[in-house]
């Protein structure tokens, strides 16, 4: 049995927060890197070099990537044969948010009611959290700051079977239309297909976080991320919506088994910075 601190998941998951919004994964800026070779428009170009350079600066100077520091999801993988010491994981992980995005001077966005008051909380906090008990003594945390403009372009359909492939490409190019420049692209768009309701709306947000360098390890699968790709891309939205062949980075695509009556598909997007960081203990 593994003893893992309280304070230590406190100090992880504000020293990822931080990460998250300040500094570019190394698959983004190679994502950047090649679009500015292949995008087409002028104008497309000039937008991406001018996103690659705000990268930089953000980085050299631990400024966030962009001023909606988003509210904070977190995927946490607890090993079956850890144990928390101090304290209630999910306490844990919400002060380190608090001290994460107040040490590291980030926006706060986050209203402790979403209808009547919507009093923001003043400290980010409390994040989504989806924890799952795996094997093994560690816990793996990751941390995904979620900017509304790109979340609020998600889409969710409760398809039928009969739709098939062709009306999951439907759904996409409805939801890569609507995104527009709202979403601030070039964006890495996650889909989630099958399962139920919930479950395709969380894989479609797992999908929109893994790496751009990744595949699905299922060929079909693979074939698919890269023929929607192929589809974002001919919509000419463009960088930052004004035009251009780099609409999107990368399509991800999960999956799961469904019932033998659906087929629920769901869209999750995220902008140009994708944001994540991730530290196991």
């Amino acid at each position: 049995m593994r003893e893992i601190q309280y304070q230590d998941i406190v100090e992880a998951v504000a020293k990822l927060a931080i990460e998250a919004c300040c500094v570019q994964t190394n698959d983004i800026k190679e994502a950047f890197a090649k679009a500015q070779n292949i995008e087409q428009s002028p104008l497309g170009k000039n937008i991406i070099n001018t996103l690659i350079e705000n990268g930089k600066i953000a980085q050299t100077n631990m400024m966030p990537i962009c001023q909606d520091t988003g509210m904070l999801v977190v995927f946490v993988n607890v090993g079956q044969d850890a144990h928390i010491v101090g304290g209630y994981i999910e306490d844990a992980i919400n002060e380190g948010v608090k001290k994460g995005y107040t040490e590291g001077y980030l926006r706060k966005s986050v209203v402790a009611e979403p209808l009547f008051e919507r009093k923001n909380t003043t400290n980010n906090a409390p994040a989504v959290i989806h924890t799952r008990i795996v094997p093994g003594d560690k816990v793996h945390i990751q941390v995904a700051p979620k900017g509304f403009g790109s979340e609020n372009k998600s889409i969710l359909k409760m398809l039928v079977p009969a739709d098939g492939i062709q009306g999951v490409k439907n759904v996409f190019l409805e939801a890569v239309k609507l995104a527009g420049p709202n979403a601030c692209p070039p964006m890495v768009i996650g889909v989630g297909i099958g399962g139920t309701m919930e479950k395709a709306a969380l894989l479609a947000k797992k999908a929109a976080v893994r790496e751009v360098d990744s595949k699905n390890p299922d060929e079909r699968y693979a074939k698919l991320e890269e023929e929607l790709l192929e589809m974002a891309n001919a919509t000419g939205v463009g960088p930052q919506g004004l035009g251009g062949t780099t609409t999107a980075f990368k399509v991800n695509v999960e999956w799961y088994p469904t019932h033998i009556a659906g087929l629920p598909v769901a869209i999750n997007i995220n902008c140009h910075a994708a944001r994540h960081a991730d530290i196991e203990l």
